[in-house]
């Protein structure tokens, strides 16, 4: 995997290159941001002249920020789980092997309003995030700077080294356990792997009454079958009958294994000193900004958990299981406080240091900060994940720029004359039907030019996998990926067109919204995300053709904004492009080449760089895979 060849930041040298510039920054939101007084520890503002009306020197004037409303109301998935599994059984639902994971009963706690929504990171354009991310990172560095204990403890706060490049272990050979998250996206398409999701499904259905969950030890024996069963089948891990305590350890072991802590081996430092540092009454807004700064796959896997630990400490009465009992249990699971000491000692200085049989003052203070700080974080995980409402207001102007929204079916013909200042009038022009074209011809020379500029990456389920840089102004690559399948072009384009449902396991739905002509329509699909984040759907226009030369056939697709596209799923995505070419081969056989590149939302920059690229190749791969049956004696496709 290529977790070494990518910065996790690199955009950091925008913010970093003057150090003196950015001191004066970090002054001068010091002295403003964190006013005398100043308490956000009950919610929302109280004061229309707080902190949330300062803004940063390089934006325009301020503007006074709205308290924040009530936070319940629906689920974080964000549908109607009633009429989905309607919808789900009849049609596309019954073909799916692989099970689709929701949390459809969230306890109130964990709900969200229709107005918040837009407040989460789930919701969030890789540009915004991105942004986002650079005011995190200075209004951490005020805190921080304001709190800091330079002259105590020998402690300095000093900007995470985000650039630093970790070597992991060896982990080809496993499934499940000691693989970093990203590996487990970059596999299965999410980060936390299925046999883990199960976990935490069958522990929140049927063990929250079992009296010290999490605190109570397990049998040795069994936690190591269950490991192996996770290793050997991950996504068919039956937990009936299973003893709770047994699976509560395996989930702990799990993120014990972890060759970096879930907090992240950049951040982690940082959480304990924002517990052992910051005044009560401003960590919250120094924990909205440090997980703002983790990676996606970390901030997601984290959610997750607090939300499921959450409904845990909901039936205190009957499992005696408070929110600190459970950081108790978990904390030095998720911040593998001993391994990250003893990876930086020495042996001679291990033995010194504990010697005496009695650990030193700083390992009980971090140890003390990191109990507190997951318990603080099961408290109040429903407001970790927000947007700080202030920030909002601060970056207004870049933040409205990196918006990415799906324009109306009348402004795609202006946008293709804005992009193709050459283009020659037609009687067509100013119609979809011109712009639809354009996409088709463009992709016929992507498919000529093979490989101009275009940058290979290694083979992934033998498909070929390559990526192109664009300066149109979206921090997205446009990734391509090849692979030959065994059937003529018009059957595959049939299976991509018509029957999702036989390679997507994660569809919960499609429609056609509205059939423009006999070969275009707008089309709109929801996608599954893992427990309890929201699920994703897009409304595209697309249209294809099948009476090309030397039998080609050839689909495009792009997002439209639609007057009859309901939502359907917690958040919308942008497809910016996605585009089949299908060309015979011979003996029946076909390769498709697949371009794409798409905003699912609440994902950095970085987060694409890394993963998205292999999940296109996963896609091509299933596609493929369909054409290749269980039972040779089966039955043929029907077109």
């Amino acid at each position: 995997m290529d977790l070494e060849k990518e910065d996790l930041f690199p955009h950091l040298d925008d913010i970093l290159q003057h150090v003196n510039g950015l001191q004066q920054v970090v002054d001068h939101w010091s002295k403003n941001v964190l006013p005398e007084g100043e308490c956000e520890g009950d919610g929302g503002m109280t004061d229309a002249q707080s902190s949330s009306q300062i803004t940063l020197d390089f934006e325009g004037t301020s503007l006074t920020t709205p308290s924040d409303g009530d936070r319940d109301g629906v689920s974080l998935n964000d549908t109607d789980t009633s009429s989905t599994r309607e919808r789900r059984d009849s049609g596309v639902g019954a073909s799916l092997t692989r099970p689709r994971l929701r949390w459809p009963s969230f306890r109130m706690s964990n709900r969200l309003s229709q107005s918040g929504a837009s407040l989460q990171i789930s919701s969030q354009s890789a540009g915004q995030l991105s942004l986002l991310q650079k005011f995190s990172l200075l209004r951490l560095t005020a805190i921080m700077e304001k709190y800091s204990m330079s002259n105590k403890h020998g402690w300095t706060w000093s900007v995470p080294k985000f650039m630093k490049r970790m070597k992991g272990p060896e982990y080809r050979d496993k499934s499940v356990f000691a693989v970093p998250l990203i590996v487990h996206v970059q596999r299965y398409g999410q980060p936390l792997p299925l046999c883990l999701q199960l976990a935490l499904r069958y522990l929140r259905s049927q063990c929250l009454d079992q009296v010290g969950l999490f605190r109570k030890s397990g049998v040795k024996s069994r936690i190591q079958a269950l490991r192996q069963m996770c290793e050997s089948s991950p996504e068919s891990v039956d937990y009936e009958d299973q003893c709770a305590y047994d699976v509560a350890d395996m989930v702990k072991q799990f993120f014990r294994d972890l060759p970096e802590p879930l907090l992240t081996s950049k951040m982690g430092e940082t959480f304990l000193h924002i517990y052992q540092y910051v005044p009560k009454e401003q960590r919250l807004q120094a924990v909205q900004a440090a997980i703002m700064l983790m990676a996606d796959e970390n901030r997601e896997v984290l959610q997750t958990l607090l939300c499921f630990l959450s409904d845990v400490t909901s039936s205190v009465e009957e499992n005696q299981m408070t929110p600190m009992n459970l950081a108790v249990c978990l904390a030095p699971s998720l911040f593998h406080l001993n391994i990250m000491k003893n990876d930086n000692l020495s042996p001679r200085s291990i033995q010194r240091k504990y010697a005496t049989g009695r650990p030193d003052q700083k390992d009980l203070n971090e140890n003390l900060a990191a109990t507190q700080g997951l318990t603080h974080m099961i408290t109040e995980c429903n407001r970790l994940f927000e947007v700080p409402q202030e920030m909002l207001t601060q970056s207004r102007n870049s933040y409205m720029d990196a918006e990415l929204l799906a324009p109306p079916l009348d402004e795609l013909c202006k946008q293709q004359q804005q992009l193709e200042e050459d283009e020659e009038e037609g009687e067509e022009e100013g119609s979809y039907r011109c712009y639809l074209e354009g996409l088709i011809q463009n992709l016929l020379k992507e498919a000529r030019d093979k490989s101009k500029c275009w940058v290979s990456r290694p083979n992934i389920d033998n498909t070929e996998l390559s990526f192109k840089k664009l300066g149109d102004g979206t921090p997205l690559r446009r990734w391509r990926v090849s692979v030959e399948v065994e059937a003529p072009p018009y059957v595959v384009l049939n299976r991509v067109l018509r029957e999702r449902h036989l390679w997507d396991s994660e569809l919960l739905q499609g429609k056609v919204l509205e059939t423009l002509d006999k070969q275009t329509e707008v089309y709109q699909y929801s996608l599954n995300s893992m427990a309890p984040h929201p699920s994703r759907d897009f409304v595209v226009l697309r249209t294809w053709r099948t009476d090309m030369l030397k039998g080609v056939c050839v689909l495009v697709s792009v997002s439209i904004d639609h007057e009859d596209s309901s939502p359907v799923g917690g958040v919308r995505g942008v497809v910016l492009e996605s585009q089949y070419l299908l060309e015979p081969c011979g003996s029946g056989k076909s390769r498709l080449t697949h371009i794409c590149r798409v905003d699912l939302k609440g994902k950095s920059p970085e987060w694409y760089n890394k993963a998205f690229g292999h999940l296109c190749a996963a896609e091509v791969a299933r596609i493929r895979n369909s054409f290749q049956p269980l039972d040779a004696e089966g039955p043929e496709t029907k077109i």
